[in-house]
């Protein structure tokens, strides 16, 4: 199973409250692991600007008011930079899916400070991370859903309302989730 580009959503119950309702991009699976970005969750305390200044890098009329999502638990003080793929790093893209890209070095924020970077942007400071096998149990207990990654859902859908939308475009309703994990 390769879950690369495609979307997780956590099931009510789930044990870690940081992927309570979470909705998290899987930016790279493999019998390794895998690795991904938590989409809707901002953070209220750091934006874009905050991000240019604490790198010394000039902010001007042209730089995206854009705020900061928590990416998930794992290297908290590292950026991530999820975008449409009309932007590719000359340093290091990684291509998640057909539309989108991920990049980790200065260039990309460079670029958006100076008002000339991608045109969708999310982003995000750390990651989730699974070791090899361990998403795969998550999966077969219950813990997450499975669903195809929307640009529309990612870039443009409110941070609120992704949770009930990624639901919705697999079928299913909210309400009648359970916790509670079963075999028939």
């Amino acid at each position: 199973m390769d879950l690369t580009g495609q979307l997780l959503i956590a099931m009510p119950g789930m044990g870690d409250p940081r992927f309570d309702h979470a909705v998290v991009l899987i930016c790279a699976h493999s019998d390794d692991g895998a690795m991904g970005l938590i989409v809707n969750k901002p953070t209220e305390e750091v934006a874009l600007k905050d991000m240019l200044e604490q790198l010394s890098i000039d902010s001007g009329a042209n730089t995206p008011e854009i705020g900061v999502h928590f990416g998930g638990p794992v290297e908290t003080g590292r950026g991530f930079v999820l975008h449409s793929l009309d932007y590719v790093s000359s340093l290091n893209t990684l291509r998640v899916a057909d539309s989108y890209g991920l990049t980790a070095t200065l260039d990309v924020l460079e670029e958006l400070a100076e008002g000339r970077g991608p045109e969708k942007v999310l982003l995000a400071l750390g990651y989730a991370g699974w070791g090899p096998g361990q998403l795969e149990s998550e999966i077969a207990q219950n813990g997450w859903l499975t669903c195809a990654a929307a640009s529309e859902l990612i870039f443009a859908t409110k941070d609120a309302a992704k949770w009930d939308a990624a639901l919705h475009s697999i079928g299913v309703d909210a309400l009648l989730l359970s916790a509670d994990a079963g075999r028939a």
